[in-house]
């Protein structure tokens, strides 16, 4: 049976990265966690001292030394779910802690990163067999992805499971703030310079407004099915 490459792009909050995660164990691929990338580059200056004491990155001996950093992810055969690989070092525990938490969004707005990342994505892509959600997969990193989805859901409905899943936590939540939220990072991805949010001309729209996660999950299975006989 063929592998192919699966990108799935789409507004925050429409669930893209659980459903891409269970989509990638169900059919045997690798998840590709971009976010678990630019942890693993975190990790790295935290390791080699690159972050000066105010915070800020030591950002010209980063650059020198990205072509030092390899990142991969292999299969967890017990979890069926991919930890991430530090120049051959498994660091997924790590990656996760408070940490890196509060170090990585400096790290992750440096154009050299993204760049180097992203080339490390498409190489990933080469073996082909993965899935990989985000912002601009199918337009930027694999625009040659044999099934591209295009995920939305009405603002409304977003900041609702938002709430949801924040009450279910125990956590204190206000619709309006989690709904203002939604609308300004749909501003905020949709008007960006670098690789703005955006549908590709042949990516598949899912619109799950309304839809149960069991037949999200069906939807998903057949539009596999077809890409792979196709």
């Amino acid at each position: 049976m063929k592998k192919i490459i699966i990108a799935i792009d789409g507004f925050s909050s429409c669930g893209k990265s659980t459903m891409a995660k269970d989509l990638a164990k169900e059919i045997g691929y690798i998840y590709i966690d971009s976010g678990a990338m630019y942890r693993a580059v975190t990790l790295y200056c935290i390791e080699q001292d690159l972050f000066n004491a105010d915070g800020s990155i030591k950002t010209e001996e980063l650059r020198n030394r990205m072509e030092q950093i390899h990142i991969s992810f292999t299969l967890d055969p017990q979890t069926g779910r991919p930890r991430t690989q530090l120049n051959g070092r498994d660091v997924e525990d790590r990656i996760r802690s408070m940490e890196v938490s509060s170090h990585v969004s400096p790290v992750a707005t440096l154009d050299f990163v993204r760049k180097a990342l992203v080339r490390q994505q498409q190489e990933m892509g080469c073996k082909k067999g993965i899935v990989m959600d985000g912002r601009d997969i199918g337009t930027a990193v694999f625009p040659d992805a044999e099934l591209k989805i295009f995920v939305t859901a009405s603002a409304q409905i977003r900041a609702q499971r938002r709430y949801d899943e924040l009450k279910a936590k125990g956590q204190e939540a206000s619709f309006e703030e989690i709904l203002k939220n939604v609308e300004e990072r749909d501003r905020i991805d949709q008007n960006r310079e670098v690789s703005p949010l955006r549908k590709a001309d042949d990516a598949i729209l899912l619109d799950n407004s309304n839809m149960t996660i069991q037949e999200q999950k069906e939807w998903l299975m057949n539009e596999y099915q077809k890409a792979i006989h196709a």
